[in-house]
Parts: structure tokens; C-alpha cells; sequence
């Protein structure tokens, strides 16, 4: 692929995510993605195929890394810590999402996108759940395990995890309406107040039962 193609590649893979974070994959038109991106229709077909193979790749090259990005950060902190613990997995999992790798502009076109998929689910979201949520929900789940309560199960241990990830992700994607409520900039001392928050709830959630280190 000349130089030029490329170029031209990234400029509608840019354009395309922009339009269908905003305005959702129906609503927005080959025509539109190509007229935002400065090139011809041809473009479309010649580089993805179609509009459905573009918006999957929208999530491949886009979503996909910037999720890895995200759990890569978590993995990087929580080795950082002296001793493995349930409160140092949830800091890990809160400073990864509310601090980590992403700026804001990254942010909001992953919960755009990510809502919108949650919303009306289509085969790019068995492409999330494949290669970044099902890996990152076992990981999780593995590194957890030893510090749950005896008895707890697999579900009591999955429903565990799924609470703490609603938390980071409230927190991380309503940031605007989280701002408004307490009244709060979300600046970097509000980010440490919310982080302490998330780990204290989630302690709480795991019961009396957690096992010491906990």
C-alpha cells in the first residue's frame, strides 16, 4: 500500500469512528464518513469493503488498542504493588480507568461507542467481548479468587467483578454527570477521591469473609 493509501486509509478509519461514536452506525451515511475524510466513495470499498466491514474495523484498529492499553495499565500496576491484595486489584482496576493511558478525546469515543454497542448489540460487539472483555473478566477473576470469601462460587465471584467494573466505568464515562452532582472539577484530587471511593465499596462488597491480605 503506496504511502498515500495509507493516509487516506487512517483519515476514513479517524472520520468513521468520530461520526458513529456521535451519531451511531444507522444514522450515519458511506457519503458522510467520505465527504468528513476528503476522499471518494471508491475509498470506502477499495480499503474495507463496505460500511458494516468498516465499522468493524473501527473497532479492531481503534477500540480493540485502546482497551488493551487500558488493561496493560492495570496489569503494570498492580506488579508495582509490594503484595497482591483485593484492594490493590480494585486501585489498580480505578486508577486504570479514571488515570490510566487514555485522554480525554480517546475516552469519550470508547464510552460512546461502547454504550452504543450495549444498547444494540451488533457482531462488533462479539469482537469486544472475544478479544478484550471475556480475557480481561478471567484475568480478573483469577487474581480475585484467592482473596473471596470460602463458598462464594463462580457466580458470587463474577457478580463481584462486573460491581467493580460498573463502578470504574460510571465514574470514568459520567464524568459530566458525576461533576454536576457533587459539585466537584474533576480534577486529579476529585480522581484520588473517587478512587479511594471504589475501593472502599468494593471491600465492603466482598463481605466479612475475605480472607487475610484482603
Amino acid at each position: 500500500m503506496s504511502k498515500k493509501d495509507q493516509i487516506t486509509k487512517e483519515r476514513i478509519l479517524n472520520e468513521a469512528e468520530a461520526l458513529f461514536a456521535k451519531n451511531g452506525y444507522d444514522a450515519v451515511s458511506v457519503r458522510e464518513i467520505t465527504t468528513a475524510a476528503r476522499c471518494n466513495l471508491a475509498a470506502v470499498n477499495y480499503h474495507f469493503g463496505n460500511k458494516q466491514k468498516l465499522y468493524l474495523e473501527v473497532f479492531r484498529a481503534r477500540w480493540v488498542p485502546r482497551a488493551r492499553r487500558v488493561q496493560e495499565y492495570f496489569m503494570e500496576f498492580l506488579a508495582s504493588r509490594d503484595t497482591v491484595s483485593a484492594s490493590a486489584v480494585a486501585q489498580a482496576l480505578a486508577e486504570a480507568f479514571l488515570k490510566g493511558p487514555l485522554s480525554d478525546d480517546e475516552r469519550q469515543r470508547q464510552s460512546q461507542l461502547m454504550t452504543r454497542e450495549l444498547i444494540q448489540p451488533t457482531e462488533a460487539f462479539e469482537l469486544l467481548a472475544g478479544e478484550v472483555l471475556r480475557p480481561f473478566f478471567k484475568e480478573m477473576a483469577d487474581i480475585l479468587r484467592p482473596f473471596m470469601p470460602e463458598g462464594l462460587g463462580n457466580e458470587g465471584l463474577a457478580l463481584n467483578i462486573l460491581s467493580m467494573f460498573s463502578m470504574v466505568i460510571y465514574f470514568n464515562f459520567a464524568r459530566v454527570v458525576v461533576s454536576r452532582i457533587t459539585g466537584r472539577d474533576y480534577d486529579a484530587a476529585f480522581k484520588d477521591r473517587l478512587i479511594e471511593q471504589i475501593v472502599g465499596f468494593s471491600l465492603n462488597g466482598l463481605g466479612k469473609g475475605k480472607k487475610k491480605g484482603a
